[in-house]
Order: structure tokens, then sequence, then C-alpha cells
């Protein structure tokens, strides 16, 4: 396994969309080493909770999530999942504000408040090519609305509602991250 180059803002593979994948092609060894591989950058990085295949550049409907505790989220449920042509055939409620970032932002990291779905339901093929209709709640369904945007070309920035909610990585680990310790 290897560690992938990530692409970021402005490389052209991710404003486009995805290719999505035949039963075949999931099958591939070049699929299976791409899931793997994916897999290994995220989690060996430790570099957030999802990936799609564009920011590593390869335009194809594939997404790996892999949600750990931390720091800042010490009591959520290991959750891993990889999700081919996704697709999301129903939200449920109103959208609410939540922080978000993306790997493709550069080392410097990109945060902001991005409207999100606390409820959702996908249908989608999974890494041995079986088809899936599941219903997500929570930082699961977060997480994969921001990895099917990916997949369609769409960047968390283009969702940001209030521009005054930007800030740096550094800057959200001293304010957000830092504020949800105390108050714990």
């Amino acid at each position: 396994m290897k560690v992938l180059t990530r692409t970021e803002f402005g490389n052209p593979v991710l404003r486009e969309e995805a290719r999505k994948l035949t039963g075949q092609q999931i099958m591939s060894s070049k699929t299976q080493a791409l899931v793997k591989n994916m897999r290994y950058t995220l989690i060996s990085q430790k570099l957030g909770v999802g990936l799609a295949a564009p920011q590593v550049g390869e335009g194809v409907a594939l997404s790996v999530i892999a949600i750990r505790p931390t720091a800042h989220r010490k009591n959520v449920e290991p959750f891993d999942l990889v999700i081919i042509n996704p697709e999301i055939t129903q939200s449920f409620g109103r959208r609410t504000q939540m922080w978000e970032g993306c790997l493709s932002a550069g080392k410097s990291g990109l945060f902001a408040k991005i409207p999100r779905y606390k409820k959702i339901e996908l249908k989608y093929s999974d890494e041995q090519g079986k088809r899936h209709k599941k219903i997500f709640e929570g930082l699961r369904a977060h997480v994969i609305q921001h990895e099917v945007d990916h997949l369609y070309g769409v960047l968390f920035v283009d969702l940001v509602k209030d521009p005054k909610t930007y800030m740096t990585l550094k800057e959200y680990k001293k304010q957000i991250v830092t504020k949800r310790k105390t108050t714990k």
C-alpha cells in the first residue's frame, strides 16, 4: 500500500463530474488497489474523515470514509465505508450549519460553516460491487454529503452561506476545538 498524493483546490479534476464505474470496473485490480491506497492514505496520515477519488487525481465516482475518535470527537464510534456511484435519494428535515473542512484546501487547511442535512438516504455500491440503500444520520450523513459533492465537482467552499465563518486549520483548532474541549 502507498500514500497517494492529494490534489488541491484549482486542480481541474476537482471540478469535473466523476465517471461512474461498472461492476467489472469495481472489481478490477486497479479499482481495488485505489480503494486500499485511499483508505491507507486517509488512516495512516490521519488526514480527516473522508477522501474522494478526485482528491487523489482519479476522476471516478468512489469515496472512502474512515471516521475515528479524536481529541475533539472523543465519543465518535469508528466507522468505515466505501461508496461507489453514490446517489443521495432522500434528505430529511432542514439543513443545519456545521463546521467543515477539506483535505484539498492545502496544507494550511480551510474551514467554514456549511448547511447539511442531519439525515439522508443513500444508494451506493460497496467495493465488492454489492448495491446498498441505507439511511445515515449525524456525522456520518454530514461526511457522506461532502464526499458525494466531490464526485459532482462541488467543493465545500461553493456552499458557504456566511463567508465570515472561514478560518484556517490553525484558527479552527484554537477557537473551535479548544472551545469544545472546555465545554465538555
